[in-house]
């Protein structure tokens, strides 16, 4: 049966998870049957959590900012920071539910931990109301992943608190790592390693943007004497805010920033004082154990986008079905119909390829995989450039789905574009993301697990109702390998100049492969032919050149097949023919 989203007022009030096919499909897909079966219930009872208590709590943190009180009445410095009362509801909801240490330590139920896949899926459903919520967790879960690769057992207690299951004893984690001379170019970094008598680091310096500043254990970069310059010559080290004796460490908050949005997360300027750090891993090693945390909060990055992009396709959902304009509901007029089918396609294809992207990178991190590892280099900044420019897009359109209510701070909207329009800048911009994919490219030789991949995943298809999407794919795989070839050969200039537009490339590419496996698979086990839909809208938007620019098509596909596609309706695989491609 169609969900009716006329049943509903809003977006918030609701299961994420139950009202989501979406996210539950990529679950299914990308766990085992036995984490599957673990998971599915409290996916179930986070997704209640979030969508009922979180979503309101949210609403309330973005008109209730973060205050510092950097100094005591005595002058001293505290470096507090002053949250709503209800900002340790929603805190100890969502890492009680073991958001962060399911991923790293065996919960109760399992002899090991969960993939890290697990912890994106929650943040998903999290992000659904706040990325700002979403963003320590991204960053708790990356110093986890630092300290549970690289620590020799040291920091033993650190791991053990930022993978606490109660709320008391756990420990928020960061990265403070963007320099006001540096920005992107972290070679630049100019804040100073010494180490002391007792073998531990005096961190000096400033960290011009660092997000939950307050956090008990972040990790920085600093140079070491005599190191060489660039990114060769940082290394890694654990800031704590307390020293070993207890006292709060040698640095100060000097102020928050104002923003856009993500209110729920304070964001600010540290002051590193000769503040007291612990080595992690090899001193030489510092930018690439970083890089691994990078990683991860580049793909927490793109998962905050799809989140943000779910809420606001379910927002546009319900206002359509609710609101009548000419004597009809929104979403009985043709142009809503298209544009609702657009942007339920756009956010199907970007879950299912950050999901595929996640559990790569989780094949990578589990059994250092090197094909994994070489594919993950690839196809994770494409998912952070893509998802966080269609994160703004989406929730721009969304907006005017609602018309003014949209625009004015009473309605999430307004929110979703103000916390949006950050993910295309946390974890480096677009054009830093797309000459990573060409190192990446150079380096790794990413190309070709890339194009394994996508042709394994085509020789898959068989159904007859999508061999024509399989021959445009199949094309569109042949002049991509072109273009991987000429940008290899034409020198640096040349291919930084078309590296915005290959990433782009590539995330069509991987992502219709990708969705027709996924159609193949639906049709085959299920005789549901709705995946082979998105699938061809999809195709025919992103890979198929369109006469007149389409309006000569005939295609009728958001009129003939809308409950199917926005409202999850079964679709027959013997109506597939009343569904053409474009020309």
């Amino acid at each position: 049966m169609p969900i009716d989203y006329g049943q509903f007022e809003e977006g918030k009030g609701l299961n994420y998870w139950g009202y989501d096919p979406v996210i539950q499909y990529e679950v299914r897909r990308t766990y085992s049957d036995s984490e599957y079966d673990w998971a599915e219930s409290r996916l179930d009872e986070f997704g209640e959590a979030v969508g009922t208590v979180i979503a309101d709590i949210s609403d309330t943190l973005d008109t209730h900012d973060p205050t510092l009180h950097t100094y005591d009445r005595d002058g001293e410095v505290q470096n507090e920071v002053e949250y709503h009362p209800d900002h340790f509801v929603a805190e100890r909801l969502i890492y009680e539910a073991g958001t962060v240490a399911d991923s790293f330590v065996a919960p109760p139920g399992r002899e090991e931990p969960m993939p890290i896949t697990h912890n994106l899926a929650m943040e998903y459903l999290l992000t659904y109301t706040d990325i700002g919520l979403g963003c320590p967790v991204a960053m708790t879960a990356g110093v986890a992943l630092v300290l549970d690769k690289f620590d020799d057992g040291d920091l033993e207690a650190f791991f053990d608190g930022v993978t606490a299951r109660d709320y008391d004893e756990f420990l928020h984690g960061a990265m403070f790592l963007t320099e006001k001379q540096g920005g992107s170019d972290v070679g630049a970094n100019e804040t100073i390693a010494e180490q002391a008598d007792d073998g531990t680091w005096r961190l000096t310096g400033e960290k011009w943007f660092a997000s939950k500043l307050d956090a008990g254990a972040a990790l920085v970069l600093a140079r070491r004497e005599d190191a060489p310059e660039g990114t060769e010559g940082l290394s890694l080290f654990l800031l704590p805010a307390e020293k070993r004796n207890g006292e709060p460490n040698d640095y100060y908050f000097r102020r928050l920033k104002g923003k856009l949005g993500t209110k729920s997360v304070p964001t600010g300027e540290v002051e590193l004082e000769g503040a007291e750090a612990y080595l992690v891993g090899e001193p030489e090693q510092g930018f690439k154990l970083m890089a691994e945390m990078l990683n991860l909060e580049r793909l927490s990055n793109a998962i905050a986008a799809v989140g943000n992009i779910g809420r606001a396709v379910l927002e546009s959902k319900i206002h359509a079905a609710d609101r009548e304009a000419f004597g009809e509901t929104l979403d009985d007029h043709p142009l809503m119909r298209h544009d609702l089918v657009d942007m339920a396609v756009d956010h199907e294809a970007a879950t299912a390829y950050t999901f595929d992207a996640a559990s790569v990178y989780s094949d990578y991190v589990d059994d250092d995989d090197e094909v994994a590892y070489r594919l993950m280099r690839l196809l994770v900044p494409v998912a952070k450039h893509r998802t966080g420019r269609l994160a703004v897009e989406t929730a721009s359109y969304a907006m005017e789905v609602l018309g003014g209510n949209g625009y004015v701070d009473d309605y999430v909207t307004n929110r979703l574009l103000r916390d949006a329009q950050v993910l295309p800048i946390w974890e480096g911009t677009s054009n830093i993301l797309s000459l990573d994919l060409l190192r990446a490219l150079a380096k790794e030789g990413s190309h070709r697990p890339f194009l394994e991949t996508v042709e394994a995943r085509l020789d898959t298809v068989s159904h007859p109702a999508l061999v024509d999407l399989v021959e445009t794919v199949a094309a569109e795989t042949e002049a991509i390998e072109d273009a991987f070839a000429t940008l290899a050969t034409e020198g640096q200039d040349y291919a930084e100049l078309y590296a915005k537009r290959l990433a782009d490339y590539v995330y069509d590419v991987y992502t219709a492969a990708l969705l027709l496996s996924e159609a193949q698979t639906q049709l085959a086990e299920t005789d549901d032919a709705r995946k082979a839909l998105v699938a061809r809208r999809f195709v025919d938007r992103h890979l198929r050149e369109q006469d007149a620019r389409g309006i000569t098509s005939g295609d009728t596909l958001p009129l003939d097949w809308f409950d199917a596609i926005v409202r999850f309706d079964r679709a027959e695989p013997e109506l597939l023919a009343d569904a053409p491609p474009a020309d």
